[in-house]
């Protein structure tokens, strides 16, 4: 991808503003628990995944990302969910952006932020807010630890919400990554699964530095007291003449 084209990607999801879903994932495709990296700048990627349940609810979700400098580093993506929920279809728009004020490394913390909202496809309605702050701790090369905390202003029903995760990151092989995360979000709901802990763990195959596909198993993932499967990809368009990702950060 040419520079032009990585400027017309960022120029749009930023004319969307900073905001996310409250369905939406993180940055780390799939999952939702974030790590507090970022990419280089001028980087860009394209995550994408399909998620089915067992109460025959479906999301397909498509979400590029590129990293801009403004002003510092901050990564902006845009997720287009298409989902079926009791029967019903929806479409969704969720701009977010992130950026990092600690760089990770083994033995220490790195700290990031990012924060948004999301809105109805169809009829422009403003549906969610949020802001995260992710802290990942790497134990060695191939370890880390994730930890997100968080609030979240559901539109639709006004109700404020205490967010949080943790995740960890398992580089077993040259080419796979095993993931286990819990997450949910704590305040008052009518349907008890809404604020009940959501589980999610899987592995991801990355043979070089331009793709990597997942396969993920979760639990009551968006709060409707289900199973879930999920297949996802990544798509990465690095900077020419950068360093190799796994080279700077010991992660596929």
């Amino acid at each position: 991808m040419g520079w032009a084209a990585r400027t017309g990607i960022a120029a749009a999801i930023a004319a969307l503003g900073a905001f996310a879903a409250q369905d939406a994932r993180a940055a780390n495709g799939a999952y939702a628990v974030d790590a507090a990296d970022i990419s280089d700048v001028g980087s860009c990627k394209v995550e994408s995944w399909l998620s089915a349940v067992s109460n025959t609810d479906f999301s397909a979700v498509a979400n590029p990302s590129c990293v801009v400098d403004p002003f510092r580093p901050i990564e902006l993506s845009l997720q287009t969910i298409r989902a079926r929920s009791g029967g019903d279809w929806s479409t969704t728009i969720a701009p977010k952006a992130k950026t990092n004020f600690v760089p990770t490394g083994i033995g220490r913390w790195g700290l990031s932020a990012y924060g948004g909202g999301s809105f109805d496809a169809a009829t422009g309605e403003a549906l969610a807010a949020f802001a995260v702050i992710p802290a990942t701790f790497r134990l060695s090369e191939t370890m880390r630890i994730n930890v997100n905390g968080g609030w979240l202003w559901d539109r639709t029903v006004d109700r404020h919400y205490l967010t949080y995760g943790i995740g960890f990151d398992w580089k077993f092989t040259d080419t796979l990554q095993w993931t286990i995360e819990a997450y949910g979000q704590a305040g008052a709901a009518e349907v008890a699964s809404i604020v009940q802990p959501r589980f999610q763990t899987g592995v991801r195959y990355r043979p070089n530095e331009i793709f990597s596909v997942d396969l993920i198993y979760g639990r009551n993932i968006t709060g409707e007291n289900a199973n879930w499967i999920t297949i996802g990809t990544t798509i990465r368009f690095p900077v020419h003449g950068s360093e190799p990702e796994h080279r700077r950060t010991g992660h596929l």
